[in-house]
């Protein structure tokens, strides 16, 4: 929580939180997190099983970030903790939930040790968020087709055309009278669609090879003098690269026999958008790369805008 105080040093009045890809970790850390969010005794997840009681995690203290305006960035990818914090606070409210639907992993597993050394892992029980939502998707059709359901989201046109806004699950009311939907995962108040932009063969042999990091590397040594102006990252923003960098870089890829001539031009741009926010990494790591990328990152710019416009959650 030390990022969050020092963002509460400098007076932070919204948040944005990205969950997005995160498989999530352990329970207490999840309840943890949400008690930093939301106010009085409010049930955060409940654990219940066909042979175990229902057992409810509550928030107990005062959080760091319980009134301002809070949006939570989520995706396919986002799983079990990431869940349970990003379903207590669409439960009761307090954020807005942005991205596609997520993971839908709820299971609790007890381990037990048996008498030659080994162990059985045995589900006991699954999660539940405030309101009663199930967390977990179905195994109603067996292992292989529960593993191929995310892949399968693709298939659909699930995480293309924002069908993952569809009424598939039961239905419960919040507090403030917003409906949300069970039956596996958690479903985001603003659908953000997969990027399908491909990239060429000659591309991504930039990123397999470590050609383009060692070319942001040479170029930072190359103009350190004229990128010193720059004392924070989001000044870096600033930065338009564009021809004269372009062909730095086709011709240092030439080097490691890649050949940047034959790629198009939605490539190129592409390429050439993405120099600013890595050579903040060079200079600033990753937390310069983050404040200059997330200035064209769609799921962020979304969030904003719900923010600053009209916020879903009040």
């Amino acid at each position: 929580m030390m990022s969050l105080e020092k963002l509460q040093a400098q007076h932070m009045q919204k948040l944005i939180l990205d969950l997005r890809g995160n498989g999530g970790g352990l329970l207490n850390q999840a309840v943890n997190m949400a008690d930093e969010f939301l106010d009085g005794n409010k049930m955060i997840v409940y654990t219940q099983g066909s042979h175990v009681p229902k057992y409810e995690y509550r928030s107990k203290r005062d959080g760091l970030f319980e009134t301002g305006q809070l949006a939570l960035l989520v995706d396919e990818g986002s799983a079990s903790a990431s869940e349970v914090l990003s379903g207590a606070l669409q439960d009761w409210d307090r954020a807005t939930i942005v991205g596609r639907r997520t993971f839908g992993k709820g299971l609790v597993q007890e381990q037990f040790e048996l008498a030659d050394g080994s162990a059985l892992r045995l589900t006991v029980a699954r999660y539940y968020s405030p309101l009663g939502r199930n967390i977990q998707k179905p195994y109603a059709e067996g292992y292989d087709k529960y593993e191929e359901e995310v892949t399968n989201r693709f298939h659909n046109g699930e995480v293309l055309k924002g069908d993952t806004t569809r009424k598939s699950g039961p239905a419960f009311r919040t507090p403030k009278g917003r409906i949300v939907y069970g039956g596996g995962g958690i479903t985001p108040d603003i659908y953000v669609p997969f990027d399908t932009a491909s990239v060429s063969r000659e591309v991504m042999k930039l990123y397999l090879k470590g050609t383009l990091s060692n070319f942001i590397y040479t170029y930072y040594i190359q103009h350190k003098q004229d990128l010193s102006k720059y004392k924070e990252s989001g000044e870096l923003s600033n930065f338009k690269a564009g021809e004269n960098e372009w062909v730095a870089l086709r011709d240092f890829a030439a080097k490691d026999s890649i050949n940047l001539s034959t790629v198009t031009q939605k490539d190129k741009a592409e390429i050439i958008k993405k120099i600013p926010s890595l050579l903040a990494r060079q200079i600033w790591r990753y937390e310069g790369y983050y404040e200059v990328v997330n200035k064209s990152d769609d799921f962020v710019q979304k969030a904003l805008k719900a923010l600053n416009e009209k916020p879903i959650v009040p």
